[in-house]
């Protein structure tokens, strides 16, 4: 039978798409990269998976980060060749660049000490745990390692001190 989680159980959880939470990539966080302002993280990744500039470019204007998903997931639209290995750089590189701009998402970031981070969706088993909670989490681990590279140069201040 299935055992009972309690790391799981107690872990910090937060929905992808819920745009009021700060580690979010649909929050109103828009960040700058690659010579662009992007509204979300969200448009930001699913542009960037995009085969044509074209259609890149319309994930970018997308109204909100739900549309920009929806556009960047439809199953008619090719992705680029390599998508699959590039996903998790694109959000490493933009949810790094959130925390370094917003000193709130960077200190909720921080506040989750050492807690495991759950991206608790119940249908997305790559970015989030899935329904069965066997997902890979992705987006949970990627935001642990960006937590990580955040503690850095404080742990390297604190070594030279």
């Amino acid at each position: 039978m299935f055992q009972h989680d309690l790391e799981k159980e107690n872990a910090y959880r937060f929905s992808r798409f819920d745009g009021t939470h700060l580690l979010s990539t649909s929050s109103p966080h828009p960040i700058e990269l690659e010579g662009k302002t992007w509204t979300t993280v969200e448009h930001y990744v699913q542009s960037q998976l995009a085969r044509s500039e074209d259609y890149a470019r319309r994930i970018r204007k997308a109204e909100t980060a739900e549309e920009a998903h929806a556009l960047g997931n439809s199953w008619f639209r090719r992705k680029r060749a390599n998508w699959k290995s590039l996903r998790r750089v694109l959000m490493t590189r933009a949810l790094y660049t959130k925390a370094q701009m917003y000193g709130a998402v960077r200190e909720a970031l921080l506040e989750t000490g050492d807690e495991l981070i759950l991206e608790v969706s119940l249908y997305d088993y790559y970015w989030g745990i899935g329904r069965d909670q066997r997902g890979e989490n992705m987006l949970g681990k990627v935001w642990m390692d960006v937590r990580s590279k955040l503690r850095e140069p404080a742990e390297n201040q604190h070594a030279q001190d």
